[in-house]
């Protein structure tokens, strides 16, 4: 655990904590969060950078991928460092925190282009900012005029629920659209104290959204994804992201198959309503984003202007098609 400490940032909070069962050497909560020495095999494929950020950062702190939306990364430091994380090479290290120089740079840029419709602070993670901090982000961005809506990537509600009090929530207001979307990836994580500080969120009038990575060991299964799902559901939160794990380094033993995980997001179609199935998703390496990947149910029938449609059970319909 040592040597992994010495490359890879290492914390968890007694709420996660409390939830490993040491019993378990196949717990899917410990595999999340406790190092292990498959994090120092390296990988002929695995990337310091797997989604590409630095190619689309034009200074520190922003990532400029899509037109319309940017990162704001205004801290690399999170409460827990995910084993899986793909910024794992960035996060808990020195000098963390941007500067307020590169901090007002950042918003610069965001209010020299007028593209930017929304604004997605991540990082690390957001909510470990002090909440006049995170207020006084949240009110510069409020008075831009074409940034629409503000969005938050964050572990705090899951990992450390009792950060989620009324001074942060209060932090979050704006008259524009905030959107808070957590992350997590097994159904043990929805505890009673996590279903709270997402209530205290969406008491204020903030839709939560959640984005869940898929991982080999922690719910590659379909009974552990509906649970999950459903959960989430539940507690008024939107599964938004499913993602297929990134190219990390250290990471290869979370991964699985393309295949693989097609299977198990086809195996949720007719099993759970529509709220709860997420768009799976990979990032392609090299920065060029986002590309859906769960397997389509509509393939072109042989014969001219017809498809051939798969239900839920598998079966095939003809549907007819016109193409110009």
């Amino acid at each position: 655990m040592r040597r992994v400490a010495e490359r890879f940032s290492v914390a968890l909070t007694e709420d996660v904590a409390a939830l490993i069962d040491a019993a378990d050497p196949a717990d899917p909560i410990a595999a999340q969060f406790v190092p292990t020495g498959a994090e120092l095999q390296t990988h002929e494929h695995d990337r310091a950078d797997p989604i590409g950020d630095e190619r689309w950062s034009p200074l520190p702190g922003i990532v400029h991928r899509y037109p319309d939306r940017v990162l704001l990364k205004p801290i690399l430091l999170c409460p827990v460092y995910c084993r899986f994380c793909f910024r794992r090479e960035q996060v808990g290290k020195k000098n963390a925190m941007l500067s307020r120089a590169a901090l007002e740079r950042a918003l610069d840029y965001i209010r020299q282009h007028p593209e930017i419709w929304e604004v997605i602070l991540t990082g690390g993670d957001p909510l470990v900012l002090a909440p006049r901090r995170l207020a006084a982000i949240a009110c510069t961005l409020d008075a831009i005029p074409h940034v629409a809506v503000i969005r938050l990537h964050t572990r705090v509600p899951v990992v450390d629920p009792g950060r989620v009090r009324a001074a942060l929530v209060q932090a979050l207001g704006a008259e524009k659209a905030v959107y808070v979307v957590i992350h997590a990836n097994h159904p043990r994580e929805l505890t009673d104290e996590v279903r709270a500080a997402v209530k205290r969120l969406t008491a204020a009038g903030i839709p939560v959204l959640s984005q869940t990575v898929l991982l080999a060991g922690v719910n590659d299964d379909g009974a552990v994804l509906e649970a999950l799902f459903r959960g989430l559901v539940a507690m008024r939160v939107k599964p938004y992201y499913l993602h297929h794990p990134d190219l990390a380094p250290g990471t290869a033993h979370f991964r699985m198959g393309i295949a693989e995980g097609r299977r198990l997001v086809r195996g949720l179609r007719g099993r759970v309503s529509g709220l709860c199935q997420p768009t799976y998703v990979l990032d392609i390496p090299g920065g060029y984003g986002k590309a859906a990947i769960a397997e389509s149910m509509a393939q072109p029938a042989e014969q001219r202007g017809e498809w051939r449609i798969e239900d839920p059970a598998g079966r095939r319909h003809r549907y007819p098609s016109p193409e110009g």
